[in-house]
């Protein structure tokens, strides 16, 4: 079991491989059995499948940057409550590059320091250029 100061670290390594764009970083956090459900409800098992989903994410989506908004640990039960914003250039239908920036929240699971489970969940309206925009339905 983490304590906390060992979760926030290993919060703060995540983020900084993401924000690296490292995917090999991101991967080392995982563990083998990993379950991550994204906010379309998306579910993927196993870390190799996981790298094979995120890769061309990674690939393709370059310039992203991860920030944590605000941070709940419960160190008893491994488990953590992460409100992140994510700035990057635009995916969207007829606003692609242009200046983007989503607000979401991943729950995190641990077992033996690594992630067990991500479930991550978004908010379905975005600003751009700072206006707020609902999302398309034709996201990944």
């Amino acid at each position: 079991m983490l304590d906390r100061e060992e979760t926030i670290a290993l919060l703060s390594r995540w983020n900084d491989a993401w924000n690296d764009h490292d995917l090999d970083r991101v991967m080392e956090l995982l563990d083998d059995e990993v379950e991550f459900e994204n906010w379309t409800g998306g579910r993927i098992r196993g870390k190799e499948a996981l790298r094979r989903a995120w890769a061309p994410w990674f690939a393709n989506h370059g310039g992203f940057r991860f920030t944590t908004e605000d941070l709940f640990v419960d160190e008893k039960a491994g488990k953590v409550l992460f409100r992140w914003r994510l700035d990057w250039p635009s995916v969207e239908k007829g606003r692609e590059g242009q200046p983007e920036r989503r607000r979401g929240v991943d729950v995190m699971h641990f077992r033996g320091g690594r992630v067990i489970r991500k479930y991550t969940y978004s908010k379905t309206t975005l600003e751009i250029g700072g206006r707020p925009v609902k999302l398309s339905a034709e996201q990944p």
